[in-house]
């Protein structure tokens, strides 16, 4: 891993390794396989999650090219801006957010935590992706600032390159505990995780099956999401000088589980939360993660994951979306 990751600009803001832990009670709950969490919600940075792992590499180059700003955007309750905002904030940098939807009377979970860590931010109304990214950028270059762009999700080969060497970490700690896993789950959604993944397997040469649950995307008429991760992990691969070439083939997603949409949470994702908090005192967040593990639970039950296999579940963090979504969590 040194050798391929030593020379790439970097900052290092999270707290890893992220443990690896068993979820015994929750195994022995649904019958099923052996089950593993990998913690992302712990690296440490604005209560946790996956995407400080692409800012390592996304804020080192914004800083090798001496940029003074960072931009993004999402959802109003975006846990990548929220992450963003923080680690901008760690570094010196500037950090601009845009935002779907209107300013509410009160900010709530990821919300008030971007204002509490001094991001500047532009309301968008119905665009939730960043689609205004460009035009705030230009206008701040028009002031003298030096912006660098984060995509949606930090979802390009630099920040993918944070997931290459995610693998190399939980490589080592599964070796360590003389472990192997059958499955790897995870959500899939703006595809930086699940990109950098698949190379980092090809590349340390593991026998995992990567499983993407879908949480946005696949939706009748849009384009084949499965070509987007090739297309990034051809990409990331490129900029490691690897050989790997990949195809929408080479991609496992499952788009069973969108229930009524984005970010709204419904039965799969309440059983998903309580079963968790109940068994093991582990918190998941409602749009991302319930929605993994409900789609896991539910393989569980059908038999599409042995009893005999080793699954492990890539906890991607958003905690502080929970608060947000409070009412929804609460019906019995």
């Amino acid at each position: 891993m040194i050798d391929h990751f030593s020379t790439l600009p970097r900052v290092h803001i999270n707290f890893l390794p992220t443990p690896v832990v068993e979820l015994k009670r929750l195994a022995a709950v649904l019958g099923g396989p052996r089950i593993l969490m990998k913690r992302d919600d712990l690296t440490g940075l604005a209560l946790g999650g996956n995407k400080t792992r692409k800012l390592e590499f996304l804020l080192g180059e914004a800083l090798g090219q001496t940029c003074d700003t960072v931009i993004t955007g999402g959802a109003m309750q975006s846990n990548h801006c929220r992450q963003t905002a923080a680690a901008a904030a760690a570094v010196g940098l500037e950090c601009h957010l845009a935002l779907g939807g209107e300013p509410p009377a009160l900010p709530e979970g990821n919300l008030l935590l971007d204002y509490l860590f001094g991001a500047t931010v532009h309301w968008c109304g119905d665009q939730k992706k960043g689609e205004r990214i460009p035009e705030i950028a230009d206008a701040l270059r028009s002031t003298g600032r030096r912006p660098y762009v984060i995509p949606f999700g930090g979802s390009n080969a630099t920040g993918a390159l944070g997931f290459v060497a995610a693998v190399a970490e939980l490589k080592e700690q599964l070796s360590a505990r003389s472990s192997n896993v059958d499955y790897l789950v995870i959500p899939s959604s703006s595809g930086g995780t699940h990109a950098g993944i698949a190379v980092g397997v090809d590349m340390f040469d593991l026998a995992w099956n990567v499983i993407g649950i879908g949480i946005d995307r696949g939706a009748p008429g849009e384009p084949p999401y499965e070509t987007e991760l090739a297309t990034l992990a051809n990409q990331v691969a490129e900029r490691l000088g690897m050989a790997a070439h990949y195809t929408a083939a080479a991609f496992q997603m499952r788009y069973d589980y969108f229930g009524k949409g984005y970010g709204v949470v419904g039965d799969a994702e309440r059983e998903a939360i309580r079963l968790v908090g109940t068994c093991e005192g582990i918190l998941l967040d409602p749009v991302y993660t319930a929605r993994a593990m409900g789609g896991l639970i539910d393989m569980i039950r059908r038999k599409d994951i042995a009893s005999s296999d080793t699954v492990l579940f890539w906890h991607t963090g958003g905690i502080p979306a929970l608060f947000e979504h409070a009412g929804e969590l609460m019906i019995t």
